[in-house]
């Protein structure tokens, strides 16, 4: 065998179970690439019938919190993953010591912090917004003054899709926003001008091999991701820059996963990374269809010490969510010859709630 022995590798064989904690649609992604390669599922969630254990080989429904269903999880596995990063640091940490786990509990630790995240990304030479921490009303005012309006006051902890988050104006009332966090602590960051919210996803092995797909742009509709554009339209050094930042992420991590960087293109092209996210990513669902290896085997591959697959991409791509009704179109993309549909198993549609998406593939150019 070349490279690595497995046992450096961390290797975990095909026909082992890989446990998920989460039970979403990125969960379910993830089981059915695990599948193909020949790996059980066991997915671990607080709620029954999730998109995930619909098509799980196994499921525990119990509360992260439940240290005795954590032991008999962490028993029937040999690896474990996690579909989003909000985890629990104490189930994280539970599970750690019974088997390995990736990305790692530290990686989580960053990731669920947006203190602690913009801190260690500065900390390693990559440029964020500018941002202040806020405790009180009055540390508010006061890094605003620092700042300038317009900002952006955040949760430090939880919160997506714009959740936990709101935009403080020149005329904004900033009591009204602090009021918003409801005792949490915050982060305040200054406005960007940016062109264009970009995103890289990069997969990282225990033995240091990286393999990151190309920059994408990811265009928003009340603050969750609507459409993905593959690759994004900015010139190829930029493209080369934000690939390199992206990886060097990865590295500084320590990552074993995969890692989504989420970015901000300015006006003046400069690359400013926005966030985190250490698992497989909506603005990568893309690369399903276009890609020689989608993010969800490229994950599989990564936790379990297998070669990297290549991320060339066949096609250009370009990836619609459904969200909410706009789930009933899924005959009209069934007809369509460009498009693939990707349902997530979901019972009932609700506004702003992720139901499937769309893959439309395009002839690549360049």
């Amino acid at each position: 065998m070349n490279g690595p022995a497995p046992a450096s590798r961390g290797l975990v064989r095909p026909g082992s179970t890989i446990g998920i904690l989460g039970g979403g649609q990125l969960g379910r992604m993830l089981a059915l690439a695990a599948a193909q390669l020949g790996y059980r599922t066991h997915v671990f969630v607080p709620e029954a019938d999730s998109p995930t254990a619909q098509v799980a080989a196994a499921a525990t429904v119990a509360r992260y919190d439940d240290l005795d269903a954590l032991s008999r999880f962490a028993a029937a596995v040999d690896v474990v993953t996690f579909e989003f990063e909000n985890v629990p640091a104490a189930t994280a940490q539970h599970l750690a010591a019974l088997r390995p786990i990736h990305p790692s509990p530290s990686v989580l630790a960053i990731a669920q912090d947006r203190l602690a995240e913009k801190r260690f990304l500065n900390g390693i030479g990559v440029a964020t917004a500018p941002f202040r921490a806020v405790a009180t009303p009055a540390e508010l005012e006061a890094a605003l003054r620092e700042l300038g309006r317009p900002a952006v006051l955040k949760t430090v902890r939880l919160g997506y899709d714009g959740k936990g988050q709101s935009m403080i104006r020149a005329d904004g009332d900033a009591a009204a926003a602090f009021a918003v966090l409801g005792g949490a602590d915050g982060i305040l960051e200054g406005f960007v001008d940016f062109r264009m919210e970009a995103s890289v996803v990069v997969a990282r092995t225990a033995v240091g091999d990286v393999a990151p797909y190309v920059p994408v742009e990811n265009r928003h509709v009340h603050h969750i991701l609507d459409t993905t554009i593959a690759p994004a339209a900015i010139p190829a050094a930029l493209a080369e820059e934000a690939v390199a930042t992206a990886c060097r992420i990865a590295r500084a991590l320590d990552l074993v996963g995969l890692l989504a960087v989420e970015m901000f293109v300015t006006r003046d092209d400069r690359i400013l990374v926005n966030e985190l996210a250490p698992r497989p990513h909506n603005s990568g669902h893309w690369t399903m269809d276009a890609c020689r290896t989608s993010q969800f085997e490229q994950h599989v591959r990564a936790v379990c010490g297998l070669p990297l697959g290549s991320t060339e991409r066949h096609s250009d791509a370009v990836m619609k969510n459904l969200i909410g009704d706009e789930v009933e179109g899924w005959l009209e993309a069934l007809c369509d010859p460009a498009a693939k549909l990707h349902l997530y198993g979901k019972a009932a549609a609700r506004p702003g709630r992720k139901m499937g998406h769309v893959n439309r593939l395009y002839p690549r150019a360049g």
